[in-house]
């Protein structure tokens, strides 16, 4: 079936109206008085159980969120990590156009690539990792479309390794599905939580710092064991995360989010609603 069948017969069969479900074991907590801006919201318990939700059905651009997909891809082939890859031309972004610090003829580990990927969505290194796939890159993008159906996430289709093209969609439940399996990745978790990195990609010149784009990891009163921003201008802003509130580890995703630091806004909202009905 060509992807934007798949993607139509997605949207057909999603919700297209608010919904607000909240689990009876958190009965407690008021959906009412949860008022958030991101569109499309999804909270579930360690049991899977919604917490909250609105959207979550409908499919829609997920923007670098995608990059977990292709950490799980890499890290499945038991590739050699230690091994240095070279920055390209061919790695540039030809869709978005955005820059890099990332220069050509960089080289870093995969494992460092990865890591700039996932904690600082590092487009070139996000490339590049697919660029040096052993069956090329459009057979990575295959590998990733394998992986998803694979965790039964119907709603989604890639079709870039960086989450560039609006047309690599997925829907909050898919999403969620998403980040619990990349949650059975110790580097995934610790690259997506880590505040800040420096590397060395050039001979003879000094080190270069990656800052994590979710800025909440650098706050010490969150306990965040996964997390992942995104953003296009058709994605809106994106965040998701696994993290412990109130001593429940609880799966958050939030989609199309408008204002820079919409989602964090979000994603404290939430925090302080649950932590305010125990």
């Amino acid at each position: 079936m060509a992807a934007d069948t798949t993607v139509q017969l997605a949207k057909q069969e999603a919700s297209t109206t608010s919904q607000v479900v909240t689990a009876p074991r958190w009965g407690a907590l008021n959906p009412n008085k949860l008022e958030l801006r991101s569109d499309a919201v999804l909270v579930l318990d360690q049991n899977g159980e919604a917490v909250y939700s609105r959207h979550v059905n409908d499919p829609r651009p997920i923007a670098s969120i995608t990059k977990l997909m292709m950490a799980m891809v890499i890290l499945d082939s038991k590739l050699d990590l230690q091994e240095q890859i070279t920055i390209t031309n061919d790695d540039r972004d030809p869709i978005q156009m955005t820059g890099s610090r990332l220069q050509y003829g960089a080289v870093l580990t995969r494992k460092q690539l990865l890591q700039l990927a996932l904690m600082s969505s590092e487009n070139r290194a996000a490339n590049a990792l697919a660029r040096t796939w052993p069956e090329g890159k459009a057979a990575f993008v295959v590998a990733m479309n394998k992986k998803a159906d694979a965790l039964g996430m119907r709603a989604s289709h890639f079709k870039d390794p960086a989450g560039l093209d609006p047309a690599n969609v997925s829907s909050a439940r898919d999403t969620a599905r998403m980040v619990s399996a990349a949650m059975s990745y110790p580097l995934i978790r610790t690259a997506t939580t880590t505040r800040s990195a420096t590397v060395r990609p050039y001979k003879g010149r000094g080190e270069l710092m990656f800052n994590n784009t979710n800025p909440l990891v650098r706050n010490r009163s969150w306990d965040i064991q996964l997390s992942k921003t995104g953003y296009l201008n058709e994605s809106g802003r994106c965040l998701v995360m696994q993290a412990e509130i109130d001593d429940q580890p609880l799966t958050i995703v939030l989609l199309n989010s408008f204002g820079k630091l919409t989602p964090f806004g979000d994603a404290n909202r939430i925090r302080k609603w649950i932590e305010g009905g125990r």
